[in-house]
Parts: C-alpha cells; sequence; structure tokens
C-alpha cells in the first residue's frame, strides 16, 4: 500500500539533480553535432568525465573526451561517452529505487552477470558507423539521406532473431527520425529521448550474447495489471503479475509480447496482432490465473512466454492479489541496461485518494497521474480514473518526479463497485459503442493480411 509512505517516496534526492544536469550537457552536444563543439559543449564533456572519475570507466571516458576535443570522433570513444551517460543514469535510478524499496518494505533479487563468451555479432558492429555519422552530424543535421543510410542495416538486423532487440530498436529511432526530416526545421527536439535511444543501441551493439540467459519456473502466475507501449512501427503488451513457484515462493515477474505493426493499427485491434496467444490474453481480459510449467524466466525477472506451457486456471482478483501479496513477493533484479529511471515501472496499490486537476491527492501529497498514457486497447479512461476510489498503477519516475501510470481501477457506478482493466477487451471489446463502430471502419488487421496474402501469391 502506498498511502502512508507518500511523503517518504516523495521527498528529494540529494545529488539526482546534478548527476541530471551532467546527461543533459551531453544530449546538447549531441542536438548541434559532436564535430562543432562549442566550448558549453566541450565543458559539458568535461563535466561527465569529472562525474565519472573514480569509477571504472575514469579512464576510457577522460581519454574519449581529450579525443573527441582534438576532433578524432570514432566509435570506441562514442561508446565511452554512451555508458559514462548509461552509469550516472544507473546511479540515479539505484538510488530512487532503493527509496521506493525501502518505504515500501520490498525485498529486491541481486543481479549476478551472467557469461558472455561469444564477441559481438558483425551486424552490430557495423551498427556503430551509422550512429557514429548520427552523432558527427548531430539531431539538428539528420536529413532523409541520413535516416535512409540505416535501412539497410536494420533490415539485416531484423533478419537476425538474437539482434532483435538492436534492430527494433533502430527501426523505431529511425522512423521517428524519419517523421521529423528535416529535423533542422523542428522548433523542438526530443533531446532526450533520441540520446537515450542513441546511447542504449550503441551499449547494445557491444553484448556479447543473444538471448539473455533463462531458468525455467513452474507455478501459478496471479495477473495483477497490463501496460501498452505503441509506437508506430511496433506494440508491447506487458502483465505485471506474482508468480507462486513450485518451490513455495512468490516473486514479482513480467510477461512481454510484442509484434511488428503499422501505423493504421491502433486500439482494440492491436489484440489482433497476438492471436498466437491465447491462453494468456484470455487470463488477461477474464482476470484468471494460469499455471505455468517450465515457462523461461530471465534473470530480470522476466517471462518468455511460451503459450503452450500455461493453462488457465481459476478467477484472481488483480486488486485482492496485490492487497495480499504484493508487499512480501521478492521483487526482480534490474539488468545493467535497464538500470534507468526512466525504465522504474514498481506495481503499487493505492486507496483513499482523491483525483483533483489530473493528479492523486493522498494525505496532503500530490502524485501526478499519467492520464495520457492509458491504454488505447481497453476501457481504461481518464475519466474512469478520476472516477475512482482505489488504483492498481505503475509508480515511475520521469522529468524530475515521481508519476502512477493506472493499470486497473475501482469505482462505483450507480452505487455498484466496477472494477475497470487496461486489458478488458484482450478477447475483443465488450463495450457495444465500440463494437459498433470497429464493425462500421473494418477490420484493419484482416485487410492488412488479404493485401498482404495477395501480394505473395502473385
Amino acid at each position: 500500500m502506498l498511502g502512508v509512505h507518500v511523503a517518504e517516496l516523495l521527498e528529494p534526492l540529494p545529488g539526482v539533480a546534478d548527476a541530471l544536469d551532467v546527461v543533459a550537457g551531453l544530449d546538447t552536444a549531441l542536438v548541434n553535432g559532436l564535430a562543432r563543439l562549442t566550448d558549453e559543449h566541450s565543458a559539458a564533456l568535461a563535466n561527465l568525465a569529472a562525474a565519472t572519475g573514480g569509477s571504472p570507466l575514469e579512464s576510457a571516458i577522460a581519454e574519449a573526451v581529450a579525443k573527441l576535443s582534438a576532433g578524432s570522433i570514432g566509435p570506441e570513444e562514442l561508446s565511452a561517452l554512451a555508458g559514462g551517460r548509461a552509469a550516472l543514469l544507473g546511479a540515479v535510478h539505484d538510488a530512487l529505487l532503493d527509496r521506493v524499496d525501502t518505504a515500501l518494505g520490498r525485498e529486491r533479487a541481486t543481479w549476478e552477470q551472467p557469461e558472455s563468451p561469444h564477441a559481438p555479432h558483425n551486424l552490430a558492429v557495423g551498427s556503430r558507423s551509422w550512429l557514429q555519422e548520427v552523432a558527427i552530424t548531430g539531431w539538428r543535421g539528420v536529413d532523409h539521406d541520413l535516416v535512409s543510410a540505416a535501412d539497410q542495416t536494420v533490415e539485416a538486423l531484423l533478419a537476425e532473431p538474437a539482434l532483435r532487440r538492436l534492430a527494433v530498436l533502430l527501426d523505431g529511432l529511425t522512423a521517428e527520425l524519419r517523421a521529423s526530416c528535416p529535423v533542422a526545421t523542428l522548433d523542438r527536439l526530443p533531446a532526450r529521448r533520441w540520446a537515450d535511444l542513441w546511447a542504449r543501441a550503441l551499449l547494445l551493439s557491444w553484448r556479447t550474447g543473444g538471448f539473455a540467459e533463462t531458468t525455467a519456473v513452474s507455478g501459478r502466475l496471479l495477473p495483477l495489471g497490463i501496460d501498452v507501449h505503441e509506437h508506430g512501427t511496433a506494440v508491447q503488451v506487458q502483465l505485471y503479475a506474482l508468480l507462486e513457484t513450485a518451490a513455495g515462493e512468490t516473486r514479482r515477474v513480467r510477461v512481454g509480447i510484442a509484434a511488428a505493426k503499422v501505423d493504421t493499427i491502433v486500439g482494440p485491434a492491436i489484440w489482433q496482432l497476438f492471436t498466437d496467444h491465447p491462453q494468456l490474453l484470455k487470463a488477461i481480459a477474464e482476470r484468471l490465473s494460469l499455471d505455468v510449467d517450465g515457462m523461461p524466466m530471465t534473470a530480470g525477472g522476466d517471462l518468455i512466454w511460451h503459450d503452450e506451457s500455461a493453462r488457465l486456471g481459476a478467477s484472481a482478483d488483480p486488486f485482492a492479489t496485490a492487497r495480499v501479496g504484493l508487499a512480501g513477493a521478492l521483487a526482480p533484479a534490474v539488468p545493467p541496461l535497464d538500470r534507468d529511471p526512466v525504465h522504474l515501472s514498481e506495481p503499487v496499490l493505492v486507496e483513499g485518494y482523491k483525483v483533483t486537476d489530473g493528479a492523486l491527492e493522498l494525505d496532503g501529497h500530490r502524485l501526478a497521474l499519467e492520464l495520457d498514457r492509458l491504454p488505447t486497447c481497453g476501457p481504461l479512461t481518464p475519466a474512469a480514473v478520476t472516477g475512482s476510489s482505489t488504483c492498481l498503477g505503475l509508480l515511475r519516475w520521469d522529468a524530475g518526479g515521481w508519476s502512477l501510470r493506472p493499470l486497473a481501477v475501482r469505482k462505483k457506478t450507480k452505487g455498484v463497485e466496477v472494477d475497470v482493466h487496461g486489458g478488458d477487451w484482450a478477447c475483443g471489446p465488450t463495450d457495444p459503442k465500440v463494437v459498433k463502430a470497429q464493425a462500421k471502419s473494418g477490420d484493419a488487421v484482416a485487410v492488412l493480411r488479404e493485401r498482404a496474402g495477395r501480394l505473395l501469391r502473385k
């Protein structure tokens, strides 16, 4: 329960603002390009070197900054900057996560680095050339020619299953840049976001393994709620849940399923991209437990979902699951590349609040609500959240403060308590108005599949 701990949680942490200022300095240098460093940009790079002094990255970053100042810009130097940036954001992430775990009394597993005996894939190494060119040119210099130069690389990466994570990231970044071209004409740039994607892609290109190492787990899976990450070219549905293992331990886990898409597939039609997972979708839509047997799980608590390894169980109320089991569940360790405050997503149950001007008011404190991030593929709307009395959501941190992303709410309708979950339409809309609108507009997924089939038959 978040309520009694909200004051402790919202207390500012020393050093966080300073670390983020250093990161922002590097991000600003990337806007105009590292080939055109001003005195301000050079000072920002020097601040990065100073901030990471005394760390294992000290010599690599100091050397990289010296070479960049002399006009030498290679992938190794850029990767060192990306590593320093990630290290600072990782320190902020760890401080914030420790505050959450301490305030809520949660126990967390420790991270154990798996062995990586293999060299990075040649295609991953090759992607650094384009990322280097982007850094030299700067976001302001990005045009259609520069974006198109990545097309062959992205296509080759997508063909390699072990490189899919890097491929999807680069595909999304190039799609955003292509839609923004010529970037020089934009009034405002998402400098932090693009720098995040650029740095993460560089670091992923150094990964020596393919898929993360996993262990097989069995037990009862109790869903909490779903979060949807939607992009023009891809969509990912993440289910947050508790796993009561066969060994008698309760762990907090996450299930992620993803699919490629086009930007015309939106709203409830998104669920049609995941018909290969009928058991999972039915459990989400009908709030059922799942018995899993031998399901692979990464050290970061992510289940690699195989629908054939799951069997539908009894009804499981997510609010009851959160109230009874969330506090005592073992939280997952955080993989190094995910140690960024933007990735903080801690499931919490909040009760006894009021919603005013887009924020929860709780014990005299205000917690912003991410009403603009509610999934469009379900019935969870801003109006439902505003009229609610109980909320199951993800505690997140961005732009210097905490916020809550609702996954499900409980509200009163005509004197009767009603639960509204973001995944209620996983097996199809239940609102007659939405069903009618869908029938009128046509089935976008079916039309695209039919067209694709017609092309393949030619």
